[in-house]
């Protein structure tokens, strides 16, 4: 029997996605630009990115940086599995850093990361509650910072891609800068109809989705539970 909870229903009315315009997706920025690209096509939903993250950046029990949901979308025709990729989008205008009291959170001009300084961070959690996706971890105990992805900056400095892209098995994870016109990133966005979720948050995100039904609510996809997956 279908979890209801986990049906994203195509009805008319509902909030679509983002299509984000190639111009956009084009223009130059000072620096690189780095982004992420999740084709939903491409997820088999195998975990092996969770699993490679938490194992490269040494997350604790019950937090992770990357997370993969699971629903069922309901179709004209029926019913289909949808895999969706969630983590920090790296966003252009963060919420996070905007709202951290102590500048612990902070975007790097070089490359567009969003950095935690560890030694920097009191814990206050606010910027878990700040970041309209819910891509940040929190520490209920609040004892140490909260948990996000950060591109596996030690890799990307390192020449290397992030360990959830390296590991990825269907190849649904792309990740390199948007200012090199000859990246695969950059041939993969002119190429394709390009997503973005929460479009009217005004944080511009560097994650992007490519093969969601457009006629999905963005906000229904973000609200899913990881752990409810339907098989």
């Amino acid at each position: 029997m279908l979890d209801r909870r986990s049906i994203l229903k195509m009805a008319a009315g509902s909030a679509m996605l983002a299509l984000v315009p190639s111009a956009q997706l084009q223009a130059k920025t000072s620096g690189k630009r780095l982004a992420m690209v999740f084709d939903v096509r491409r997820c088999t939903g195998c975990l092996s990115c969770t699993v490679s993250c938490s194992v490269e950046n040494q997350t604790e029990a019950g937090r992770c940086r990357t997370r993969v949901t699971q629903a069922t979308v309901e179709q004209e025709n029926g019913f289909a599995a949808l895999s969706v990729p969630n983590q920090c989008n790296n966003c252009v205008n963060p919420a996070c850093v905007d709202i951290c009291p102590v500048e612990a959170t902070f975007k790097r001009e070089e490359d567009g990361i969003v950095v935690i300084d560890h030694e920097q961070c009191i814990h206050c959690q606010q910027c878990v509650d700040a970041c309209p996706y819910g891509a940040r971890r929190k520490d209920d105990t609040f004892n140490n910072p909260p948990e996000k992805c950060n591109f596996c900056i030690h890799r990307v400095t390192a020449g290397l891609l992030p360990a959830c892209v390296e590991t990825c098995i269907g190849e649904a994870r792309t990740f390199g800068d948007l200012n090199d016109p000859q990246s695969k990133i950059s041939q993969l966005v002119k190429d394709n109809k390009v997503y973005s979720m929460l479009a009217e948050a005004g944080t511009n995100p560097n994650i992007f989705y490519i093969g969601l039904p457009e006629q999905a609510d963005d906000q229904e996809i973000l609200k899913l539970n990881f752990l409810d997956w339907q098989r």
